[in-house]
């Protein structure tokens, strides 16, 4: 039995010595991207022995019975359920400093609509008192009362707001609903009220918005996507006749749970890797939300991580009641 005592580091001294690469990295080829981190991950977990991606890790025994390829979390391996968890505690601590508020906030140093319109000569004084008026009246948003009570056209008031926001105004050209409503849960969609809407040159993630942009989901919906997401606002008959069709596809399927904390989102987290055993996975953050995304399956043919099918795929949505 003394093979028993061998150590790990002999077995992998090959491995140890490939060159090191940045598995955050994306890799891009002319038209084509492949992200690097989570892809060239899975595939090393089939080929061979992998490095623990715990760095607390102690074990340095080999287990010649023992066939662990699986899971991998944001394209690093855990070799025991004790590391992955520290692996998605290590996730969720990134994931509580990212910036992402609490609530969504208010921007306070924007120009009022109204203001903007008026000082482009698109509304007159009194259309605008006259819709003031009536906002406080029986309340409403500002552009909305322009449009049914003055006769403002519609396009005048996205373009107001494009300027307000400092955003491209988007349209729904190119748009599927059948591929955009794999990109994101629909949970996650419906709280932040952003819209995918197209890929362009497999680099470039296009997502809508009716009003106001949130910068957080768009930020959450890059980062697991691994495209560069440039948001814009919408004509509200246009974004909603998209937003509809889009809820009404198929989609990733989804299980939402709540939580007291972070630490049971992360046991919770880590109790489901290592029952799935993925090939990839993924967590990000929105506010109170924490997005959980699990390819159980080799992905072929994607764009980053856009999947062109929801087969052999799962999302997560914790809602947490108290952030520490």
């Amino acid at each position: 039995m003394l093979f028993l005592g061998k150590r790990a580091n002999d077995q992998e001294l090959s491995f140890s010595q490939a060159p090191a690469t940045n598995e955050s990295t994306p890799i891009w080829g002319e038209d084509s991207y492949q992200p690097s981190g989570i892809v060239s991950d899975s595939v090393a977990a089939i080929s061979g022995r992998r490095t623990c991606g715990n760095l607390q890790c102690a074990s340095t025994w080999i287990a010649p019975w023992r066939s662990r390829k699986r899971p991998i979390f944001e394209g690093q391996w855990g070799c025991s359920g004790r590391c992955v968890l520290e692996l998605v505690r290590g996730a969720i601590r990134r994931e509580s400093g990212n910036g992402a508020a609490i609530m969504p906030s208010q921007h306070r140093h924007r120009v009022p609509l109204g203001l903007l319109l008026l000082a482009q000569g698109w509304i007159t004084h009194p259309q605008l008192q006259r819709a003031l008026e009536i906002q406080r009246e029986r309340g409403g948003r500002i552009g909305e009362v322009l449009v049914s009570e003055c006769g403002i056209e519609d396009d005048l008031i996205t373009r107001g707001l494009s300027m307000q926001w400092s955003c491209p105004v988007l349209g729904a050209g190119g748009f599927s609903p059948r591929s955009m409503a794999l990109a994101a849960p629909k949970t996650f969609i419906e709280q932040s009220g952003l819209l995918p809407l197209r890929v362009a040159g497999a680099r470039i993630l296009y997502a809508g918005f009716e009003d106001r942009l949130d910068a957080s989901a768009a930020l959450a919906l890059e980062r697991m996507t691994e495209l560069k997401v440039e948001s814009g606002l919408m004509k509200t008959e246009e974004y909603r006749s998209a937003w509809s069709s889009l809820l009404e596809s198929e989609a990733v399927e989804l299980k939402e749970e709540s939580f007291g904390d972070t630490d049971a989102v992360a046991a919770r987290v880590t109790a489901i890797l290592e029952q799935k055993q993925p090939m990839a996975s993924k967590l990000v953050r929105t506010y109170r939300h924490y997005w959980l995304r699990l390819w159980l399956e080799p992905m072929k043919g994607q764009q980053g991580m856009l999947p062109q099918s929801g087969e052999d795929m799962l999302d997560y949505v914790f809602t947490v009641e108290r952030l520490v």
